[in-house]
């Protein structure tokens, strides 16, 4: 199988140089284990789902954790999070020694819930999620960019299908109680259809006949799983009524294609949800070029009640806010800039870029400029230059 490397390794490896300890979070099987096993090949390792392990743990955690040599990578750390205080025990002891540890989890909210009560100011803390497209060099938005589908496409249907069976459910079941599991996987499907869409939680809860604090903790373990991404609206006003809730984005393309049932590259094509999935991609692009360079994810979207309405904000340097139109169109046409036009101009002398994003023509050369102070880009040159 060919080897990718993950753009986080740098800040990871830059990390264990400075603190005791390195956590890692991200949605199940994004590569964690294999990113810390190959940037730390001296490291021992531990899987905290054996059972006899954590027979082991819950019997004498002192002893267990005594017994263990460092460095080391504790897998799935959440299943044992009376193990954080004392790693920290272990960490204060001996506080001129750094990158001893490297703990792994799936559920960042139990996960983070120790760090915060146990680990604070002993440990940094990092998101994998699956491949971006410039860890890989090429995308197939169908197959999308968990390594296991991106690298075996032909096997990526069966893939997904065990993934939800075996991964989404139990994260699900343990971090919730969820006791029908098929209402939760009619939930998915409903959720995968609105992807790209404002969050509406009534919408949800309708068809599936449950609680709107059902849909809310629903959608709030696959946001703590890494699956889906709530994209808050921007925080100014600009004299503007704007519109308040988020909107959803699962962060895997292929997951989502899964999940509408779109198997190939022509079903794609052919399908309604081409536009919310290419835009999808493209929040997920963005998010992923972000916590891989260790900065704080920053994406918004505007939407007034006038129906004014730009895909995403992005800040970027030199206090820059890039305004960006995800399009799965090939031509770029001139009015496809008014929306980033009118946003522009009610800024006020803030300093803005339009940008309209779209797929490549493959013929006709490509158009840069759309309008005074709009840019149009083929996706891989966008992607390229984050």
């Amino acid at each position: 199988m060919k080897i990718v490397r993950r753009e986080l390794e740098t800040e990871i490896r830059r990390a264990a140089r400075a603190f005791g300890a390195v956590i890692l979070t991200g949605p199940r099987r994004a590569g964690k284990t294999f990113l810390l096993q190959r940037a730390f090949p001296r490291a021992s390792y531990h899987l905290l789902e054996d059972p006899d392990v954590l027979s082991r743990i819950r019997t004498d955690p002192r002893g267990w954790i005594e017994s263990v040599s460092t460095p080391a990578i504790l897998d799935e750390v959440q299943n044992a999070p009376e193990l954080f205080a004392y790693v920290r025990t272990r960490i204060d002891s001996s506080k001129r020694k750094r990158g001893q540890w490297f703990l792994t989890g799936s559920q960042d909210l139990s996960l983070m819930q120790g760090v915060t009560e146990s680990m604070a100011g002993r440990a940094a803390v990092f998101s994998l999620l699956p491949f971006s497209q410039r860890e890989v060099g090429s995308w197939r938005l169908p197959v999308g960019g968990f390594p296991e589908a991106a690298l075996r496409p032909r096997g990526a249907k069966v893939w997904f299908n065990s993934y939800i069976q075996t991964y989404l459910e139990r994260d699900v079941r343990s971090l919730r109680a969820v006791k029908d599991l098929s209402t939760f996987r009619r939930f998915l499907a409903i959720l995968a259809s609105r992807h790209g869409q404002i969050l509406n939680k009534s919408d949800l809860a309708a068809p599936l006949g449950v609680s709107v604090p059902t849909i809310t903790e629903w959608v709030g373990v696959l946001e703590t799983t890494g699956h889906v991404a709530l994209v808050p609206p921007f925080f100014e006003n600009f004299g503007k009524r704007l519109i308040r809730s988020p909107k959803l984005y699962w962060l895997d393309s292929g997951l989502v294609c899964f999940l509408l049932r779109i198997e190939t590259e022509r079903q794609l094509e052919e399908s309604p949800f081409a536009g919310p999935i290419f835009e999808g991609f493209l929040a997920s692009e963005i998010i992923k070029s972000q916590i891989n360079r260790g900065r704080a994810r920053e994406i918004y979207f505007f939407r007034d009640e006038q129906g004014l309405e730009v895909d995403f904000l992005v800040p970027a340097s030199g206090g820059r806010l890039l305004l960006i139109e995800a399009k799965w169109s090939r031509t770029v046409f001139p009015e496809m800039a008014r929306p980033l036009l009118r946003l522009k101009s009610a800024m006020r002398g803030r300093k803005a870029q339009g940008m309209i994003v779209h797929r490549r023509a493959r013929l006709a050369p490509d158009i840069s400029v759309v309008a005074p102070g709009v840019r149009a880009l083929p996706v891989e040159d966008f992607l390229s230059g984050l």
